[in-house]
């Protein structure tokens, strides 16, 4: 294909994408979500053109801002950047315009100046050392040792097994397996030394060569030229004075040094190549545990491999001395054991056998005196014992072992400051159920944290979100309770796609294509799903079509990938369709984790729940998008009557005392009570506008209304819509009632009688508190250091633009 025809096709492409983007959806919804993809894959297919999509963006972005298209901008900014990390090489010219044009978005509002930012900073390292991006992106993904570049990452998808069908979930183990296939060490060491000699050499590398010379060595001898090219392109990129001229004579002098092993007229240029971008270090989980969450993080920073055994285990619990917390702090209460000691520790309080003339107390007897009563040794599991979590921390940029004092009046030497060296990726699949158990987990998380610092410090912790619902695409066959259904437990979702067009374009596509593509036979022809939709829907090029997967026995599900032939060799796949298309779900998954790096903030609320029995303990919970109440029929016969006779004089329902907190403009506290009979509410979260404020619940009470007309009494329901951030319900006639949280009947309270919600604290913010508070009874406002932390708890999950106003 002609320079001239490859630039129009894949400017048609383009311009298809921004019509997606206005609205105008392909003749077949279920394309949606496939323009960006298909896109690079037609990209990765031949790299020499990467340079021509770079330059059609370029134009595309220009062209947005003069018109003042800002909706298309941050779209056209991560497809460029995406680009432009996995192309083989790009012209300086148009990494300039590219700078310059990020520089031009700080003048503009959020999100747009915080994204222009961060890629304006990346393309500074990246114009001064080419293949920076690209080789950070491998090193920490892959987690190869670099001690230039230390940090390391990992995605973690996590489904709920009762949530997701077993079919979907066999899919994702099968993508999330395939995916790490042929993957090893010193494939990706390869990569990044050959991604970096093109993006610095350009056509003057001999691709082929490189990957031959490699190919033929060691693996010691393969570790040590990738430090050396790692070590040479993050010394350009942090140098103030570095010159792209002086980083590109070094690597070609590391180049030639490469080449040394060929024999003399091997060496052949055969233009720009491609470099496959490694998919990152994914494992698939299936959400059983209420502490998992936790468990995996610490694994991620510290291996059961690396521990202790578990006699030194034990040792240094004895020699460790837990900081104490106040226990005070309601949120991060502590069960405490302790002795109550009667001796003031002065001489002459001692009792009177103690003026007895002195003589030389035996060993028992000085055992006796010392010796602890009463103390409670409990026993750790191995992943809660200290000595594991310190055994965590030996590592680059993390505290040295305390060691023992021979003095008391030398002072200890200042520890090192921590670095947070490993990201977790937390994919969440599922609906608004999966959310509610994030929010729990993240809450427990926040608790123990602040009890015992661990991961806080060490860790850079990220929320990522793909709604799957296991039922058919909204059409115009299906029905409109079925279509309210499957909204009311996506809310989520759709708020981020309301709020960021360009996740609405590529993860909420997800939501009925993900089950679809589960169900495929295996075997049958590589078609994507949506062509069956419409007869006028356009042909897609074979290679760029998705293929059909059949669910795994549960023999297959955990067996090991068995590579192809060439890649069990080492050696260069070449693109064919089945690499190329098989991928679909674990390339967008990439892409989400890459490129979604600005989050948005939900507010958690904690919710304290009374039961109508006495002897029981109030229950606390914490819920994300919803909390629903319902009448609960009485079950004894002796009740029976009486509620009849209840209900038949002021209708269904039960009496309700509602108290709380209006939410008022001038943003200043007004209490209101009221009395009313309901047969149920719900609390809302999630707004049902992305305009709306996150932190504040929308709550809607069933009211039942006595109306009095000349047949006699009846009654009616009124919807009674209120805003406020705490309230408190009691049923003043002591009949319970049913509290679910987060649409999860998993999470329904019975026997209920009173509620009080209010936004969920940070619980490092409540422990400071209440230290403060200590020091300053008399102070009612945040003083000191508390004024600066954060007081709300909020769960942060990542889109490609944040909010967009």
């Amino acid at each position: 294909m002609e320079s001239a025809e490859v630039e129009s096709d894949i400017l048609r492409r383009v311009r298809t994408l921004l019509r997606e983007l206005d609205g105008h959806h392909p003749a077949c919804q279920s394309d949606r979500g496939m323009l960006r993809w298909t896109l690079h894959k037609k990209i990765d297919q031949n790299p020499s053109n990467s340079s021509v999509l770079v330059r059609i963006l370029v134009k595309e972005l220009e062209r947005a801002e003069r018109g003042d298209f800002r909706h298309y901008i941050i779209p056209l900014l991560h497809t460029l950047m995406y680009t432009l990390i996995k192309a083989p090489s790009i012209p300086d010219e148009l990494c300039s315009r590219v700078y310059d044009f990020c520089k031009k978005l700080l003048t503009l509002p959020k999100p747009f100046c915080t994204i222009g930012l961060d890629y304006a900073m990346r393309l500074k390292m990246e114009r001064t050392a080419p293949g920076m991006l690209y080789q950070r992106m491998v090193i920490s993904e892959q987690s190869l040792k670099s001690d230039p570049y230390p940090y390391q990452e990992k995605i973690f998808i996590f489904a709920d097994p009762e949530l997701l069908s077993e079919a979907i979930c066999n899919a994702l183990v099968t993508d999330t397996e395939a995916a790490q296939v042929s993957q090893s060490p010193q494939a990706c060491m390869c990569y990044v030394v050959i991604h970096a000699m093109q993006a610095a050499l350009g056509e003057g590398c001999d691709v082929s060569g490189l990957k031959r010379s490699l190919q033929d060595m060691p693996t010691s001898d393969i570790e040590h030229w990738f430090r050396q090219v790692v070590a040479a392109v993050e010394c350009a990129g942090h140098e103030a004075s570095a010159d792209r001229g002086q980083h590109a004579a070094r690597l070609e002098e590391i180049y030639h040094a490469i080449l040394s092993t060929l024999q003399a007229g091997d060496a052949s240029l055969g233009g720009l190549q491609g470099t496959p971008l490694p998919n990152p270090n994914i494992s698939f989980h299936l959400w059983t545990e209420d502490d998992q969450l936790w468990k995996e993080l610490v694994l991620f920073i510290r291996p059961l491999s690396q521990s202790c055994e578990p006699n030194c285990l034990s040792q240094d619990l004895d020699s460790f001395e837990i900081q104490d917390i106040i226990s005070d702090c309601e949120c991060c209460e502590q069960t405490r054991f302790s002795v109550l000691s009667t001796d003031s520790g002065i001489e002459r309080d001692l009792p009177t056998a103690a003026e007895e003339p002195f003589a030389p107390c035996s060993a028992e007897t000085e055992q006796s005196r010392l010796q602890r009563k009463g103390g409670i040794k409990k026993k750790l599991s191995p992943l809660e014992s200290v000595a594991f979590l310190q055994a965590g921390c030996n590592g680059v940029g993390a505290k040295p072992p305390a060691k023992p004092q021979k003095r008391a009046s030398v002072p200890p030497e200042p520890a090192a400051p921590l670095q947070r060296l490993h990201t977790a990726r937390i994919v969440l699949l599922g609906d608004d159920r999966i959310l509610g158990r994030l929010a729990q987990a993240y809450h427990s998380l926040r608790k123990r944290e602040t009890r015992r610092v661990f991961l806080t410090p060490r860790l850079n912790l990220q929320f990522y979100y793909i709604p799957v619902v296991t039922g058919q695409p909204n059409t115009l066959t299906v029905a409109d309770h079925a279509v309210t259904g499957q909204e009311e437990l996506c809310e989520v979702a759709g708020y981020l796609g309301r709020a960021d067009p360009w996740y609405e374009s590529n993860i909420n596509t997800l939501c009925h294509m993900i089950p679809k593509l589960a169900t495929m036979v295996r075997g049958k022809p590589s078609h994507h799903p949506s062509l069956a939709c419409s007869p006028n829907t356009p042909a897609v090029p074979e290679d760029e079509l998705m293929p059909c997967r059949a669910p795994l026995s549960p023999r297959e599900r955990f067996s090991p990938c068995k590579p192809s032939p060439g890649l069990a060799a080492g050696k260069p796949s070449s693109p064919s369709k089945h690499l190329v298309t098989d991928l679909f779900i674990t390339d967008v998954i990439a892409y989400y984790v890459r490129m979604g790096v600005q989050p948005v903030c939900f507010q958690v609320y904690a919710v304290k729940i009374f039961f109508n029995d006495p002897a029981q303990e109030p229950a606390e919970d914490v819920f994300l998008t919803e909390l629903r109440t319902q009448v609960q029929e009485s079950n004894p016969h002796r009740e029976l009557n009486t509620t009849k006779k209840k209900t038949t004089l002021d209708g269904p329902g039960i009496d309700l005392t509602v108290t709380y907190r209006k939410v008022v403009v001038s943003d200043r506290a007004k209490e209101i009570a009221m009395s009313l009979r309901s047969t149920g509410l719900v609390m809302k979260a999630i707004p049902a506008d992305e305009a709306e404020d996150l932190g504040c619940l929308n709550v809607n009470i069933t009211e039942i209304v006595r109306i009095n007309n000349l047949s006699g009494r009846s009654s009616s329901a009124v919807a009674n819509r209120l805003k406020t951030r705490s309230i408190k319900i009691r049923s003043t006639e002591q009949r319970p009632f049913i509290v679910c949280l987060d649409k999860d009947s998993r999470r329904a309270y019975r026997n209920v009688i009173s509620v009080e919600v209010s936004p969920c604290l940070e619980p490092s913010y409540c422990l400071q508190k209440t230290r403060t508070m200590k020091f300053s009874l008399h102070e009612t406002e945040d003083v000191g250091l508390v004024k600066y932390m954060p007081k709300s708890l909020l769960l942060p999950i990542n889109t490609f633009a944040g909010i967009i106003q």
